[in-house]
């Protein structure tokens, strides 16, 4: 998916005290992006907005 696609999700507590969240992506989202289950995200916040990218195999974190 090389296009930008918004959406809203909720963050979701999961109850362990971590300080974690559980953000669910919608199915057709990850589907776009070509990610499944055991998939790595990159995470960024750009102009307010949270960006998510799938990590290539391969390829190394700057």
């Amino acid at each position: 998916m090389s296009e930008s696609v918004r959406t809203i999700v909720r963050c979701q507590d999961p109850g362990d005290h971590t300080g974690d969240v559980i953000v669910e992506l919608p199915p057709n989202l990850l589907a776009g992006m070509e990610v499944g289950l055991g998939d790595s995200l990159t995470i960024e916040l750009i102009d307010g907005a949270i960006v998510l990218r799938p990590i290539s195999y391969g390829e190394t974190k700057s």
